[in-house]
């Protein structure tokens, strides 16, 4: 799944999830394991309405067949909270992001991944609401966690780093933002290779910065970079797609206009 291969995924893990359920039951953690493993899939491929009830269902197995402090519930937890911030169901998503932070905190300790993950999750949530002065500690305190315990090098980090720096941009802090946006995408290619739709999505990024910059040539080249690998990857109807495309056709707009006044 790392590497955006969506199509030839899909049927292994519904055949996993089959024999977990043929073979240890219904409520066993491995099928829980499956039934996020698939509702992942789902997710990355924008078919949310497939992938919620597969991540409820995977929470409440984990629930019953764990404790309820367990890290396992903390990131079944994180998923589905997830899910919901990319619908824009923000109330709904935040407790289930606190309550996974506070049970990862607890039994992992302060400075492991997964709370570095559940930061992350959290600040992006304040972010999108434009609580950006709640939003960024918490960004600066997972992308340190992630380096120290990841390495500088891991696609966690670039995430992290992407995250921070369209903070930075979306507040107009454009020279803070840029670097942080060229790390993140040599980690991204260098680790996921040149058309791994996370790529894109770094590429899509450093597009929209040049835009607010208004280097609109630059710009076009690099949302047009990104649009190819997300319809390559995802297909034309993923919302990451159909976004590349609203931004390449406000890019193109932008330049007619700047070609009429130099004419």
């Amino acid at each position: 799944m790392n590497q955006g291969r969506y199509s030839e995924v899909e049927p292994l893990c519904r055949q996993a999830l089959e024999i977990g359920k043929r073979t240890l039951g219904e409520e066993h953690p491995t099928v829980a394991t499956g039934l996020n493993n698939l509702a992942l899939l789902y997710w990355k491929q924008g078919r949310y309405s497939e992938a919620e009830p597969l991540y409820r269902q995977s929470l409440e197995v984990t629930k019953r067949t764990r404790v309820e402090d367990h890290p396992d519930v903390a990131s079944s937890l994180n998923n589905l909270a997830s899910l919901y911030q990319d619908q824009g169901r923000y109330s709904e998503a935040e407790p289930l992001l606190l309550q996974a932070l506070d049970i990862g905190k607890r039994t992992l300790g302060e400075d492991h991944p997964d709370v570095a993950f559940s930061l992350n999750n959290l600040a992006s949530l304040y972010w999108k609401q434009g609580r950006y002065s709640e939003a960024e500690p918490l960004l600066l305190q997972a992308l340190d966690i992630g380096k120290r315990t990841l390495g500088e090098d891991d696609p966690y980090v670039a995430t992290g780093l992407n995250n921070l720096a369209i903070l930075y941009q979306d507040q107009g802090r454009y020279r803070e933002a840029e670097p942080l946006l060229l790390q993140a995408l040599d980690i991204g290619k260098r680790t996921l290779g040149n058309d791994h739709p996370d790529v894109a999505g770094g590429l899509f990024n450093l597009g929209t910065l040049r835009y607010e910059q208004q280097q609109y040539a630059d710009a076009q080249s690099l949302l047009l970079a990104a649009h190819q690998i997300f319809q390559s990857r995802l297909g034309s109807e993923h919302p990451h797609t159909q976004t590349a495309q609203a931004w390449l056709n406000k890019t193109q707009a932008a330049l007619d206009a700047v070609n009429e006044k130099s004419d």
